[in-house]
């Protein structure tokens, strides 16, 4: 029970609005285990979805957005359009897969808890973590290795 004063909106009586411990009327019902396989089975085909949806940030999202703002440039013949268009259709994109790893997350969460597990947290952090550090090393090889980007003054050192 919190006691600060800060918390407590100053008095130090009782518990702050809303913190009641949950009451059911009914003990929840437990689903048989035909029901909780599936529901296992369910909560595994979204955590596959939500790499698969993070593994889109690393390539074919920033893809499809320089293809848009490539078109764009061609149609208008200005650069500036063509850039502003690929920087605007990645934030839109990178915010609209965010908020469908969110809700998919909260779905994986609810599914799991149906599953029988008693799950309080959202694995989207470590899913995000992990594609994270793949995606930036797997990157850095393709820019230096394959996309033929050079590194600034690597070919005026006289070597």
């Amino acid at each position: 029970m919190r006691t600060d004063p800060s918390e407590t909106g100053g008095l130090f009586i009782t518990r702050r609005p809303g913190t009641r411990p949950t009451q059911y009327r009914a003990p929840p019902r437990i689903a048989g285990e035909k029901r909780r396989r599936a529901d296992s089975f369910v909560a595994g085909g979204l955590l596959a979805l939500m790499i698969v949806v993070n593994l889109l940030f690393w390539g074919p999202l920033p893809l499809a957005c320089l293809f848009v703002g490539g078109r764009l440039q061609h149609l208008t013949d200005n650069v500036g359009v063509g850039l502003a268009a690929s920087f605007a259709t990645l934030i839109g994109g990178l915010l609209l897969g965010l908020m469908a790893l969110k809700r998919l997350d909260y779905a994986w969460i609810l599914v799991r808890r149906a599953s029988g597990h008693d799950q309080r947290q959202g694995i989207i952090g470590r899913i995000f973590m992990v594609c994270c550090a793949i995606g930036a090393p797997v990157f850095l090889v393709w820019l230096l290795g394959f996309s033929g980007a050079q590194l600034s003054g690597a070919g005026n050192m006289g070597f």
